[in-house]
């Protein structure tokens, strides 16, 4: 399947006319650069989340992930203890998912023992895919997996990371910017 026009007549990659949700995460986020390690953090917990589940529901949880979570503060998560976990899994505001919810706990603590000189950030960097790869055609054409999320996934999971499969891995790649999945007759990959 290629792009479809939106009720504004712009095309766009198919699964983004799905819902008003779906449309507005694809025009402003989605592909586009997303930097700092709170922000990168966010995304990759978010990711771990989906994981078995649909994006729209994670997507109209958002803003209670971001209440439950600190605002995904690295610092803040990485403190959280027994009873934050206890109030994460009362939350029906969010996935109520104790492994993911630990994983989080987990990630933040790993993000913040990395070694000087390493970060989130230049992890993905290291990882993306050759940026001057053709666009994608068609929805056919956009891997879940790609040999560099495979490596980024180990490269993750070495320095203490959970839920960070080679899907989820890929799918932080598309949604923080490091790879344009935009299929190439899409107008968000017209204005990059």
């Amino acid at each position: 399947m290629s792009t479809v026009a939106g009720t504004d007549g712009l095309l766009r990659c198919p699964w983004a006319v799905a819902s008003p949700d779906y449309q507005r995460y694809h025009d402003e986020e989605w592909g586009r650069p997303a930097t700092g390690e709170a922000a990168l953090f966010e995304r990759l917990s978010l990711e771990a989340f989906q994981s078995g589940l649909s994006w729209i529901t994670i997507l109209r949880k958002r803003q209670a992930f971001r209440a439950a979570f600190s605002g995904f503060d690295p610092a803040a998560v990485a403190r959280f203890t027994d009873a934050d976990r206890e109030r994460l899994m009362a939350d029906a505001g969010i996935v109520r998912n104790r492994a993911k919810i630990n994983a989080v706990i987990a990630n933040a603590r790993a993000l913040l023992e990395l070694p000087d000189g390493e970060s989130l950030e230049l992890l993905l960097q290291k990882h993306r895919p050759d940026p001057g790869r053709p666009a994608p055609r068609t929805i056919a054409d956009v891997p879940a997996i790609t040999a560099e999320s495979t490596a980024l996934a180990k490269a993750l999971k070495q320095r203490g990371f959970r839920f960070v499969g080679p899907t989820t891995a890929y799918a932080m790649l598309q949604a923080t910017g490091y790879v344009n999945d935009h299929l190439e007759s899409c107008w968000v990959r017209s204005e990059g």
